[in-house]
This record gives structure tokens, C-alpha cells and sequence, in this order.
């Protein structure tokens, strides 16, 4: 048997290919990993000495030659390839071990320039690769080191590698070159700053890890990261306590993440199912904290919750009065951190640049029944040159930062949405109702349960989308409420600013909607 080994990384290459060696194998190698090979003592033939070509225009020509393709390719099956070998002189080759040029490496370094990238594109490594793998029957292929094990397993207990487990090598394989060209095509998509949703996609992850289930326990699950410098999220976080981070723990903390970064003064947004259920801001984070609190006692427990400051001992004191299942924060006192790690089952996780917001042509995946739809982020709040006052009464400075504190809400409340908020703290949330009135009369009975019957006088709605009746301004007036912000654009809109006029209510048209489905 010959085994052919090139590769970029070498961890456990010298002990696999010594034990190679102690089974009779006979070892031919390239480059870095021959000098490498022959500097620890290891028996090789060189690639030039193989092909009788030396390596040239700077090494990017080695393998690439048919003494090695066709030695890979034949298979020995047929006796009319090993006839053509044995005329041509070509001896096959029973096994390559490659992994190819580290362009991941490369283009996640500071300041990586295109020339770089380019070189470090593998063109021999996956052309042997996948002329290996297409001859799985006669040729096993290794691409992981974490393989090495199994396979001198194999050939010292059958004097072979398993059909079986060649096959898995093989899977792997175009698994592994696949995710390398996804790779090269993304970064050269980014090089020409081309946002344009294109003809085919294809995406590439790496798995960060296995999950107990997924939303449910029947249901298979796993965390993936995108490849690349992802500042501000999840992936980035430091966990100082608690379980690994479940499958709904990551998309509700996802949500509250993503709403947090709408904001720049002390905030703190309380999730609970993929929905906020308590948002507020204030100039003290321990205030906000204690503000969102009291907005919903009830939703909070058990829920995620994620502050744009540092927690201080006071603020975790305040935290640990109550069950939540996550906390995400830039960074954490010494005595907070006792304080929040005593709770054993309470996941604390650190995320130094939690403000960082997604890129806005970053894309949004949603898996339906025999394909994807994709769009890019919605990373737009509104347009200031949309926003237009539409009522008589013109809304007071105070009305209208609470309406901007709420329309920052409602953009992260599944439609049919509505969000209520007085002196920057929501009062009460509707999420997900089939229609617009059913989730304001929802935030509204919510707030008179959880906060006071009054709760919501003089106070300002939020919605997600338009009004195509008048029945939810006539809801916001017996609650109360003094002010609403909306996107506009029904064709009965007039009905809704009448009706506001009517009661004295204060109307704003953003001229965008927020649809979350």
C-alpha cells in the first residue's frame, strides 16, 4: 500500500505516519509536510521524485499531474485500468491524507488583503481530494486528523480500511470541500460588495455544539456559527455559570439581543418566548431594571434578560431576587458575578460589545416546506423625512420620545404587534394576535392586571403595521392613551385620523411597517 500525505495542519501527522510506516505502508509526501516528515525520522518519497516534475511556480504545481491522478483514479476493479497503469508505469495509491491551505485562517486575520486570500485558494488539495473520494471503493481519503485513530484501528485488526467507513471518509470529504469553496465564494462576494440576492445560495456554518433537543424534546438539535468576525453576538459570549445554552434559550436571547442594540441609553429588555416582555431605559440601569420588573412580574420569571451596561453588585442583587433562566451583559462587578453564580441553574453569559449591531445586508433565513425564503435584516427604524404628524394635536416632546421608545419595541413583537410605553418603559406588549385590536386590547388588559388600573393613562401605542379600521384608536381612548405612532398607508386611514382627532389623540405615520411573522 502508498499513501499519499499533504497537509496544512499537521497535528498528529508524524505519529499516524509512523505508524503507517510500522504496517508496511509507504509513504509519499509534498512541501512543508515531507521536510517535516523527513526532519522527525519518517521514511517518504518526494512528490518530484514521484512524477519526475520538480514542484514549480513557487509550489503551486505538485500533485497536480496524471502519474498521481491516475494512481488515485483506477479503478482495480476493472482490468482494463490496471492495464493501462501497468503500461504507463503508474503505481496506484491506497490512501491520501490532505487537508487543504488554511484560507479560513487567512481571512479572518486583521487586515487580510485580497492578493493573500487569493494565495492561499487550494487547487491541488481538493483536486486529490475528490479524485480519491470519487475511487472511495479503492482509496481511503482523510481529511480530519480526529480520523487517524479509526483508521490505523482498522489496518491493524483487517490489514484494510472498511468499505463502511471509507464511504463516511468519502461523505466527508465533499463535505469538507464544499464548505472550503462556500467559503472562497463568500469572501469573493464581500470583496465586490455585491449584496444582491444570488441565482444559487449556499451557505456554510461550523457547529459550535450539540443540543439536548430543540424547541421540544423529540426534536434533533444543534448551534452553528457563521464563519467570519461576528462581533455582538451569541457566539461571541463568555458563559460564567449555568447549563449550556438550549436551542429556545438561544433564539429568545437572540431576540432580546437584537432589540437591546436599538438603543443607546442604560436599557434593559426582558424576553420571554421570542418576544420582549418588558423594555425600559432610564439614565441608572438598576432604575431600568427595576422599571421593566415591575412592567411585567409575571412574564419575567423564567425569561432572558439582557442590559447595554455593566451589572453592577446592586443590580445583581436585584436580578437574583427572582428565577431567570439567562443574563447577558458587556461585563459583570467581581461582586455581582458571586452573587448571579450562586444560582446554579441561571445562565451568565458576558458580550463585551453587545451594542455592536448586525451588518444591514446580513441575511434571514426561514426554513419552509421544500425550500428557504431570505431577505436581508430588517436594520431600518424608520425614515425621519417619513415621519409626519397626520392629526390636528401635535404630539408634546414628551409624547413623542415615548413613541420612539415604543416603535423601537414594537419592530421586535410578532405581528399583529402593539407596544405601549410611558416615560421610556413599556406598560404593556401584544404579540402575535390575528388581528390589530385583539393585541391592543391585550396590552391593555395586561397593564391593568400586572401594574394598576391605570396603568395605561397617558400613555403612547405603538404598532407594527398600519390600522385598517378605527377600532384600535377607539381602544387606545379608553385606556387612555394619548398618543400613537403607526406606519400608515390603509386605504381607511383617514377613519383612524378622524377618529384621533375626535378624541384629542395625537397621531404619527412612520411610512414604514415592521412585520415580524
Amino acid at each position: 500500500m502508498r499513501a499519499l500525505i499533504s497537509v496544512s495542519d499537521k497535528t498528529g501527522i508524524v505519529e499516524f505516519a509512523k505508524e503507517l510506516v510500522d504496517l508496511g505502508i509507504e509513504i509519499i509526501s509534498t512541501g512543508g509536510t515531507y521536510n517535516k516528515l523527513k526532519a522527525e525520522g519518517v521514511p517518504a518519497i518526494e512528490i518530484s521524485d514521484l512524477t519526475g516534475f520538480p514542484e514549480c511556480l513557487d509550489g503551486r504545481v505538485k500533485t497536480l499531474h496524471p502519474i498521481v491522478h491516475a494512481g488515485l483514479l483506477a479503478m482495480r476493479s476493472k482490468p482494463e485500468h490496471m492495464q493501462q497503469l501497468k503500461d504507463l508505469n503508474i503505481q496506484t495509491i491506497d490512501m491520501v491524507v490532505v487537508n487543504l491551505y488554511p484560507f479560513k485562517e487567512t481571512i479572518l486575520k486583521d487586515g487580510v488583503t485580497r492578493a493573500e486570500a487569493v494565495e492561499n485558494i487550494d487547487i491541488g488539495g481538493p483536486t486529490m481530494l475528490r479524485s480519491a473520494a470519487k475511487n472511495y471503493q479503492d482509496v481511503a481519503v482523510v481529511t480530519d486528523p480526529r480520523d487517524y485513530e479509526t483508521v490505523l484501528n482498522e489496518l491493524k485488526e483487517n490489514k484494510e480500511v472498511s468499505l463502511d467507513t471509507k464511504f463516511y471518509l468519502m461523505q466527508k470529504v465533499f463535505m469538507h470541500t464544499s464548505n472550503y469553496d462556500t467559503m472562497i465564494a463568500d469572501f469573493l462576494k464581500k470583496e465586490r460588495n455585491d449584496h444582491e440576492l444570488p441565482e444559487t445560495l449556499t451557505m456554510t456554518f461550523e457547529k459550535v455544539q450539540d443540543m439536548r433537543y430543540g424547541e421540544n424534546p423529540h426534536q434533533k438539535a444543534a448551534f452553528y456559527r457563521e464563519i467570519g468576525k461576528k462581533h455582538g453576538s451569541l457566539t461571541d459570549a463568555k458563559q460564567y455559570n449555568g447549563k449550556e445554552l438550549s436551542f429556545n434559550n438561544i433564539n429568545d436571547t437572540n431576540g432580546a439581543l437584537e432589540l437591546l442594540k436599538e438603543f443607546t441609553e442604560p436599557t434593559v429588555v426582558a424576553c420571554k418566548h421570542g418576544n420582549p416582555c418588558a423594555v425600559a431605559s432610564d439614565e441608572n440601569i438598576v432604575e431600568a431594571y427595576i422599571k421593566a420588573f415591575n412592567a411585567d412580574k409575571v412574564s419575567i420569571y423564567g425569561g432572558i434578560v439582557v442590559v447595554n451596561r455593566p451589572v453592577t453588585k446592586e443590580l445583581a442583587e436585584e436580578m437574583s431576587k427572582i428565577f431567570l433562566e439567562v443574563i447577558v451583559a458587556p461585563s459583570y462587578e467581581k461582586e455581582a458575578l458571586d452573587i448571579l453564580c450562586k444560582k446554579k441553574n441561571l445562565r451568565v453569559l458576558e458580550l463585551p460589545e453587545i451594542d455592536v449591531p448586525q451588518d444591514e445586508n446580513a441575511l434571514d433565513l426561514k426554513k419552509v416546506n421544500g425550500g428557504v425564503i431570505v431577505q436581508t435584516i430588517d436594520s431600518k427604524l424608520l425614515n425621519e423625512a417619513d415621519l409626519k404628524v397626520v392629526t390636528d394635536r401635535q404630539p408634546t416632546e414628551k409624547e413623542m420620545e415615548d413613541m420612539m421608545f415604543a416603535w423601537r419595541v414594537v419592530k421586535f413583537v410578532k405581528s399583529n404587534g402593539i407596544a405601549l410605553a410611558k416615560d421610556k418603559h413599556t406598560v404593556g406588549i401584544g404579540p402575535g394576535q390575528v388581528n390589530r385590536v385583539w393585541a391592543a386590547k391585550q396590552c391593555v388588559e395586561h397593564a391593568k392586571e400586572l401594574i394598576s388600573e391605570d396603568a395605561t393613562v397617558g400613555s403612547v401605542l405603538a404598532s407594527d403595521a398600519f390600522f385598517p379600521f378605527n377600532d384600535t384608536v377607539e381602544a387606545a381612548h379608553k385606556a387612555g392613551i394619548t398618543a400613537i405612532i403607526q406606519p400608515g398607508g390603509s386605504i381607511r386611514d383617514q377613519d383612524s385620523i378622524d377618529k384621533c382627532n375626535e378624541y384629542g389623540i395625537a397621531m404619527v405615520f412612520t411610512g414604514m411597517r415592521h412585520f415580524r411573522h
